[in-house]
């Protein structure tokens, strides 16, 4: 019998099982947006060991060493582990789950102007969650598009399996895999507003685009989790947390992906 949807209409379900992703529009108001950027801007002038490290005499040509990315910001600060267990957040991913989701990890990107994007790639390469797998909440802190680095999409590429990556143009890509496209697969663009948030399959193909703007940074608070059912996750992931900050802990997949890749945390967008 199928699973009565709570805040999700049949179509965006349809969406996101046929598509991959699904953009929710203003799951997150103008005070939770105020409430996270005000808490990372505080943020961009601290060093925090193995979380943050900027280089905050930014005397660096690369503005990603002055605006690095915040990994697992949950782990030390409150705001960060409130958002990462938005109930709006979550409710979308019971229907998409069609069961609980447990939370396993939370970034924050600044996306400075000038930085470089993040080569196509696949989430469920480094969280590793099985059986099942990871969602993507990508949330926009500013506005997405083109020109400040938006998200890239290949629709359809949920239904592919997890394909061993090659060498990314780190000209372009901060990181350095890159998973080919189907020949026949769209690279997408996709278009946010300030507080919609991006689902999208672990499967699903997709990185960003460089930020070509000279004035504009390109915030986005990202989240991933779990289906309840799962039983393991990548070790780096451990613990998950459940919608009251009930912590879990799932059994650890070993490092080195299904490609035989020392991965350890995984890095992108």
């Amino acid at each position: 019998m199928a699973k009565t949807l709570r805040v999700l209409t049949e179509e965006q379900k349809r969406q996101f099982d046929t598509e991959g992703y699904l953009i929710v529009k203003g799951l997150f108001q103008q005070e939770d947006l105020t409430a996270i950027g005000d808490t990372f801007e505080q943020m961009s002038y601290e060093t925090i060991p193995g979380y943050f490290e900027p280089n905050l005499k930014g005397d660096s040509l690369d503005p990603l060493r002055r605006y690095p990315r915040v990994m697992h910001p949950h782990r030390f600060n409150e705001t960060a582990k409130k958002y990462m267990l938005h109930q709006p957040v979550l409710a979308v991913l019971a229907d998409l789950y069609g069961e609980e989701a447990y939370a396993a990890q939370s970034m924050f990107y600044y996306k400075p102007p000038g930085s470089r994007g993040q080569a196509l790639h696949q989430d469920n390469f480094y969280l590793k969650v099985e059986p099942g797998n990871c969602i993507a909440a990508w949330t926009a802190i500013d506005a997405a598009h083109e020109d400040n680095g938006s998200l890239l999409v290949v629709p359809k590429t949920q239904a592919h399996e997890i394909t061993c990556p090659e060498h990314a143009d780190t000209t372009e890509s901060f990181t350095n895999h890159f998973v080919k496209p189907p020949k026949d697969g769209v690279v997408m663009p996709v278009v946010m507003d300030k507080g919609d948030v991006l689902f999208f399959n672990g499967n699903l193909i997709h990185g960003s685009y460089r930020n070509k703007t000279k004035d504009q940074f390109r915030r986005a608070f990202i989240c991933h989790y779990a289906n309840a059912s799962a039983a393991s996750i990548n070790v780096h992931y451990n613990p998950l947390y459940k919608a009251d900050g009930t912590e879990v802990e799932l059994a650890g997949n070993p490092d080195g992906g299904p490609c035989g890749i020392e991965v350890g945390e995984f890095t992108y967008h």
